[in-house]
């Protein structure tokens, strides 16, 4: 499933009026009236309304942009995204072209004019990095501290690259502050507008006249900052969070990046992760399996004790129900399997030999065909009666 930020050809930073806007210009480019018995087309109209659909409600997008697609799953959305067909998306998004439904409104006049996007100074980057986690800190949630490099604003020119701070900018002459250019051109199909982006300051609507002498009219400067990352249980390994506001500063006081903080499992002394359940190999001994006891196991949460009934055999798996890892952002929870071996001494004392002696031909200790070629899938069932 791609990213809705590249479905819709937008950054992370983008405001909703942004969004809006290049989901109207790519729907009303792949819109099955334009595209008429295109499937091509009219699967990317519905994955257009999909990312159109969670990057539009600030809840969604705020869960999307800390967990990924997982963040907003079990959401009542219908599998393979919000819209079961055309109609689920004209009608959830008719104020999008207006109360008459039409799309080529938009195309031939009718439509709403463009809203001008303020442009002073160029967005900062991301900022990536890596957290280790143990599987008790997936299970928990946990907090940890990160120490990053990055662009911060500069103290001097409080980020706007200017000497004397916004003192030190001039309108710019060509668009007169407003970063672009309109040609207005009429047709018999209507009035016609070509917007660009002013080439004298490239869309910002001012003019820098000094620039600071401490940022080389950047407006920031590279610096270390440790910053707080809270970490919600069940984000396993490739798992994205992202802090909104928290990556580069912007070029002259441009909006910030992002701090994007990848998952990392660390290998565990006991256990070993499948998906949401986790294993761990129990070693007994001979008498033990054969009379049945008690044992103490590690878990996620402590220890516990598990018992062990007479004649159990090696291999057997036991199930411990909600010992697992949790489900992010839902209410599953994984379990704990236990796999038994059961060890075979190397070395005997002459009395321990004399005693097996006795006991090697015994019926109890006669290994029962049936149940030695039981293959290992049949006693991993075993686990779920």
């Amino acid at each position: 499933m791609r990213d809705y930020y590249e479905v819709l050809g937008v950054d992370r930073n983008a405001t909703q009026e942004e969004i809006k806007r290049a989901y109207r210009k790519l729907a009303l480019q792949y819109h099955p009236d334009r595209n008429p018995g295109d499937k091509e087309a009219e699967a990317r109209f519905k994955e257009i309304a999909e990312a159109y659909e969670v990057l539009s409600d600030p809840e969604k997008r705020r869960r999307y942009d800390r967990y990924g697609h997982a963040g907003v799953r079990g959401n009542g959305m219908p599998e393979g995204g919000p819209f079961e067909d055309l109609n689920d998306i004209f009608s959830a998004f008719h104020d999008i072209f207006g109360a008459s439904g039409s799309v080529f409104e938009e195309v031939f006049g009718g439509g709403r004019r463009r809203t001008r996007r303020e442009a002073h100074g160029r967005a900062g980057g991301d900022v990536h990095v890596k957290v280790q986690l143990t599987l008790e800190e997936i299970a928990e949630g946990t907090e940890k501290e990160v120490t990053v490099r990055k662009y911060v604003p500069c103290a001097t020119c409080n980020g706007t690259g200017a000497e004397g701070g916004t003192a030190g900018y001039t309108t710019c002459p060509t668009c007169r502050g407003a970063g672009e250019l309109r040609q207005v051109s009429r047709s018999i199909f209507g009035q016609f507008i070509n917007i660009q982006t002013c080439p004298h300051c490239g869309g910002s609507g001012r003019i820098l006249r000094n620039r600071c002498p401490d940022c080389g009219g950047s407006g920031r400067r590279m610096s270390e900052e440790t910053i707080r990352v809270t970490i919600p249980p069940g984000a396993l390994e490739g798992h994205y969070l992202t802090i909104r506001g928290a990556g580069h500063a912007g070029v002259k006081g441009g909006p910030p990046g992002d701090l994007v903080v990848e998952i990392e499992e660390l290998p565990h002394e006991h256990f070993v992760r499948e998906g949401l359940d986790i294993y761990y190999d129990l070693v007994i001994s001979f008498p033990d399996a054969a009379l049945g006891t008690e044992v103490e196991v590690p878990t996620l949460r402590g220890r516990a004790r598990l018992q062990i009934d007479p004649g159990i055999q090696s291999g057997k798996i036991l199930r411990m129900r909600g010992r697992g890892l949790p489900e992010l952002n839902g209410p599953g929870r994984g379990d704990q399997f236990v796999r038994v071996h059961v060890w075979t001494p190397t070395e005997l004392t002459d009395e321990e030999r004399q005693i097996l002696e006795r006991l090697r031909h015994a019926p109890s200790f006669q290994p029962r065909f049936e149940e030695g070629r039981r293959s290992f899938f049949s006693r991993f069932k075993d686990a779920f009666r």
